[in-house]
């Protein structure tokens, strides 16, 4: 006879105190708790010392990291997860740990404080959206989350296959930190770009691109995404992380416009969360609707056709979705 697993408050108290795993987040990676460790630092007094922190706050830091699983305890001594060792630590090529800087501002934490309202109203005032004209969060990503982005760029640069046997113009529409065109023009001597971003952020962008050795074939183009003349003739266009900010229509009347400064034969890389059409998985890409809910006027995460659907009423023929984990690219021909 099979026992009926009896009901706990267990997931509840887990969620309800969720917002303290952000803050001790944040307070690791401010302190270089997980460098510290892979330095070689490995007990509380060694830790703090390193990390310039009080030894109770410290002992009371990793045990909690170790109980939410960024790290190991074994007697005394910590030691980094496969994981943290991985994304957390300033040692690794892979660290992305920044990117908790421009998650967590005051900005987008915010909003949520206050979500009931949000949901009766099913929107957030526009006044509050970060999606306003040279807004300084955009900068913040833009330094924030290139260390991020740098996998994801490398996974897109592979399904898109650019011929290195003639000239690719490439399109970066709200480049921001520039990591996916800079990426392709490392990998293709003759890939030209031509990012698209408020001025501000795109000196960051010129600034990676100058540091990895591409910025030679970095174009800038200050403005409006909605509004500046990109031009024509482009072979590429990257489209990251964009379409989630706005409605369907506008997001066809964007999606026009690319295809207009798009060749014949042209592609637009659009890389969103998407869910599938449950809209309930996979958790990160649907999970992703909350996170616009609570930061944008009229956003969302989009299923795979969906986005089709917004494509193929802007002009181009057909689309195809490949998974770059956690996220999809979805692959628009004109």
């Amino acid at each position: 006879m099979t026992v009926a697993a009896q009901p706990t408050p267990e997931h509840f108290f887990d969620t309800a105190f969720a917002f303290q795993k952000t803050a001790a987040l944040k307070a690791a990676v401010e302190l270089e708790l997980f460098t510290a460790i892979d330095e070689g630092a490995r007990t509380v007094p060694a830790i703090a010392a390193r990390c310039r922190a009080s030894e109770r706050g410290v002992r009371v830091l990793c045990d909690y990291m170790t109980v939410i699983g960024f790290l190991e305890k074994r007697g005394q001594a910590y030691a980094l997860t496969p994981d943290s060792g991985a994304f957390l630590s300033k040692r690794s090529p892979s660290y992305l740990a920044s990117a908790v800087f421009f998650l967590a501002m005051p900005e987008f934490t915010h909003p949520f404080e206050r979500l009931a309202e949000i949901v009766r109203r099913g929107t957030l005032p526009k006044q509050e959206s970060t999606v306003s004209e040279n807004n300084p969060v955009w900068v913040a990503f833009a330094r924030a989350m290139a260390p991020m982005m740098f996998g994801e760029a490398q996974m897109v640069a592979d399904v898109l296959e650019i011929d290195d046997r003639r000239p690719c113009r490439v399109l970066d529409i709200a480049a921001g930190h520039g990591m996916f065109g800079i990426v392709l023009a490392q990998r293709h001597p003759k890939v030209e770009i031509t990012a698209v971003d408020w001025g501000g952020v795109l000196e960051v962008a010129s600034e990676n691109a100058s540091k990895m050795g591409v910025g030679h074939r970095m174009r800038l183009l200050r403005g409006d995404a909605f509004a500046v003349d990109y031009g024509t003739g482009y072979d590429v266009a990257l489209i990251a992380n964009f379409l989630h900010h706005f409605d369907r229509p506008t997001n066809v009347a964007f999606l026009r416009r690319v295809a207009a400064a798009l060749d014949t034969g042209g592609r637009a890389a659009i890389l969103e969360f998407v869910p599938n059409d449950d809209r309930v998985s996979p958790p990160i890409a649907a999970a992703f609707a909350l996170t616009m809910l609570g930061s944008t006027p009229s956003g969302t995460n989009y299923t795979f056709g969906e986005l089709e659907s917004m494509a193929v009423e802007a002009g181009f023929r057909r689309a195809t979705a490949h998974p770059v984990p956690p996220e999809t690219v979805v692959i628009a021909t004109k």
